[in-house]
């Protein structure tokens, strides 16, 4: 699903793993990612801009698919084993994934793409924050994988 943006031009898209050990599926990784001590930061400040309270019923709601929306994004598309959701202003995406490995392992993927408005290139300020944006993805991820681990 997020490979649609990787060879657009002026798109930024990167894409993170870390391998889980044990079965999990979707539903888990959305709602242990959103749950996790960081990404509740995040809901604080969306809750502020928003104007209106995102709760842990609205991440599981997400999780489980009787959710189209989710806090500032919407489901762009979904299948079994992967999300993409695309933010209100249309201008970014975010990618959550499963994939079972041999060995009772399942790999764990986050990615996320930028889009400049039409005609555009990205700008001096969103390309300065890049390298935030990616170590940001990762403690994410990382944090998601370690929630799943040890509960």
């Amino acid at each position: 699903m997020l490979s649609a943006y990787v060879d657009r031009a002026g798109v930024y898209t990167d894409f993170f793993e870390v391998m889980l050990p044990g079965q999990a599926n979707l539903d888990e990784f959305i709602a242990a990612f959103y749950t996790t001590w960081l990404f509740r930061l995040e809901r604080a400040v969306l809750t502020l801009g928003l104007r209106r309270r995102i709760s842990d019923s609205d991440v599981m709601a997400l999780a489980n698919g009787t959710a189209e929306r989710f806090a500032a994004w919407e489901v762009e598309s979904r299948a079994e084993a992967q999300l993409l959701l695309c933010d209100l202003s249309g201008r970014t995406r975010s990618y959550l994934a499963v994939a079972p490995k041999e060995g009772g392992v399942t790999r764990l993927l986050f990615g996320s793409a930028v889009v400049p408005r039409e005609g555009a290139e990205l700008g001096a300020v969103v390309r300065a924050i890049l390298p935030l944006h990616r170590f940001y993805s990762k403690a994410l991820l990382r944090l998601a994988e370690r929630k799943m681990r040890w509960g």
